[in-house]
């Protein structure tokens, strides 16, 4: 796997050695530190400063659109994702989520059973748009056929690194398919 990494490193370097870390403090605090030699953790910088930029840009989509944290994990238990995974992963105390709750029901995001409401889901898909929207920048200059190279790079490498993963997780990373 090593040629493999070094491939993916080369590839994902140049996405993220240009990002602007503005409005995305994690991102900036990241790409203040320079891109070590070795491949493994080149790759390694690359994917995390990618992450914090999409991640910074998700925080801003989500408080854009008048959640908090906890709120946010809260929607989004009650799509899809498990409390049992997100909120003691997060540190929420039963209060702070029993408070966030009532916060989103008084929206009417959260129906009074507790079920996320359409406009709950309408926000989570107006907020994960400007999410793709924000976080789009370094990827544009790619065209499909590099797009299609660089899944197939990575799919691997990713699918790999599933395996040490747990299903579900308090990330939300959806298992891979195939």
């Amino acid at each position: 796997h090593e040629r493999e990494v070094e491939r993916a490193a080369e590839a994902l370097v140049p996405r993220a050695a240009g990002l602007d870390g503005s409005g995305r403090p994690l991102a900036a605090a990241n790409g203040a530190l320079d891109f070590p030699d070795k491949p493994v953790e080149r790759l390694w910088h690359a994917t995390t400063l990618l992450r914090e930029h999409r991640g910074d840009g998700h925080v801003a989509a989500l408080v854009a659109a008048g959640l908090d944290g906890c709120e946010a994990l809260v929607l989004r238990s009650a799509m899809d994702l498990l409390r049992t995974e997100l909120q003691p992963h997060r540190g929420w105390t039963d209060q702070e989520w029993e408070a966030a709750t009532r916060r989103l029901t008084d929206r009417g995001l959260l129906a009074p059973d507790g079920a996320a409401t359409e406009a709950a889901h309408e926000l989570l898909r107006t907020a994960e748009t400007a999410t793709d929207r924000a976080a789009e920048r370094p990827w544009r200059p790619l065209g499909p056929e590099e797009v299609t190279a660089l899944v197939r790079l990575l799919t691997p490498l990713a699918t790999a690194c599933a395996t040490a993963l747990r299903f579900p997780n308090p990330i939300g990373l959806p298992k891979p398919t195939g």
